[in-house]
């Protein structure tokens, strides 16, 4: 019998499971995209640490996609919430707060594993030879944990769907542009740096990359996500207990 977490995990897997063929093509959209105006209209004969500009990028789309990808489980919990009232069911079940964020962290860490795949395959069809250690996958994990626990707390809170949207354009936009995915952040001024240096998405595109190119990430990296993904799943588990209260 499915308890707790997995029941709420299982619900998520089989809508996932109905519209797996075209999240698969709308995941491979804008990576394509990128690849072909980025890494080589503009990027053809730019080389960055003595490795090619989508080289450079592919480490960076993945990490973005493990952000947007595991924050999108909000939009897919507001539609339960608004149109379908299944948080109201999940009000009345007997799951724990924690066992509600679990199941639905990991739906959303699960969009995000199944993204960055999409993106890695769309690289080794372009040609692109990284390697894929234990610490890469580590680091995706860690970073889609973050904004999938930030995304539930966050989906307690918004109103409506144009809420959803405006925590997206002000949030998750201007992160996935200036978090390290399509440039070095040592190109902005250092105020800039000490700045951005503060968010998880710059650590995770910074651990990705240095094991996509056979290198040793600093310890620093991992820590800061994890640290960052603990607080935002507290965060969750009190917005939900306060939506439930």
């Amino acid at each position: 019998m499915i308890k707790g977490w997995t029941a709420v995990y299982f619900r998520e897997l089989l809508i996932l499971k109905r519209r797996i063929t075209k999240l698969i093509s709308a995941w491979s959209v804008s990576p394509l995209l990128y690849m072909i105006a980025f890494g080589y209209a503009m990027g053809k004969h730019v080389t960055i640490a003595g490795h090619s500009y989508i080289e450079f990028l592919i480490p960076g789309l993945a990490a973005m996609a493990s952000m947007t990808q595991a924050f999108a489980i909000g939009s897919e919990i507001n539609i339960a919430r608004f149109y379908w009232h299944i948080f109201e069911e999940f009000q009345a079940a007997p799951i724990s707060n924690a066992a509600y964020v679990l199941g639905e962290v990991l739906a959303g860490m699960t969009r995000a594993l199944l993204a960055g795949g999409v993106i890695f395959i769309l690289g080794a069809l372009f040609g692109v030879v990284l390697v894929y250690p234990p610490l890469l996958w580590l680091a995706f994990i860690l970073n889609s944990f973050v904004f999938a626990s930030l995304a539930v707390g966050l989906a307690m809170i918004v109103k409506s769907h144009a809420d959803q949207a405006m925590m997206t354009s002000f949030v998750i936009t201007p992160m996935a542009f200036l978090g390290g995915t399509f440039f070095p952040l040592t190109h902005l001024p250092v105020w800039a740096q000490n700045l951005l240096i503060l968010l998880p998405l710059p650590h995770a595109a910074e651990a990705i990359r240095a094991t996509a190119f056979g290198g040793t990430p600093g310890l620093t990296n991992y820590l800061i996500l994890a640290g960052t993904g603990l607080a935002a799943f507290i965060f969750a588990m009190l917005t939900v207990k306060k939506a439930r209260d």
